[in-house]
């Protein structure tokens, strides 16, 4: 992770593997997070590994994405959530290319009033199995 192998040991370090997430269609599910993030999903790792696991390619740093169907829904205000980064992107550009490919809009009463000294503005949406996320970035103009 962070422009190391994936298998890289760290020695006396602790780091994210990947994060999983339960989801009612894992095949909708990955075709989402693959669009939303550029990754590639995973070869099975045995015979019936039926997880989706996404990964960025190849020389490419972040944390995996591991989805299982689950018959539990999602949460409204959930415990954990991802945070995405816009990147170069306009963030509400990024938040219509989210929506185009499944995301939708969250009607969120959180968010602050204003920014705090360097904070950036964010939106929060909800995959197409319902799981929210975060986008964060910089508004153009």
């Amino acid at each position: 992770m962070f422009g190391r192998p994936r298998d890289t040991y760290c020695a006396g370090m602790t780091s994210i593997k990947q994060v999983s997430l339960g989801v009612n269609d894992d095949k909708r599910a990955g075709k989402f997070w693959r669009q939303a993030l550029g990754y590639v999903q995973r070869p099975p790792r045995y015979e019936g590994d039926d997880w989706i696991v996404l990964e960025p390619p190849p020389g490419e740093c972040g944390v995996a994405i591991a989805m299982d169907t689950s018959e539990s829904p999602a949460e409204e205000f959930p415990r954990i959530h991802l945070d995405l980064d816009a990147g170069d992107r306009d963030l509400d550009e990024e938040v219509d290319r989210l929506v185009a490919l499944g995301a939708r809009r969250v009607d969120w009463q959180h968010y602050p009033e204003s920014l705090p000294p360097g904070g950036r503005p964010y939106v929060v949406l909800a995959d197409p199995e319902g799981n929210r996320f975060c986008v964060e970035g910089h508004r153009r103009g």
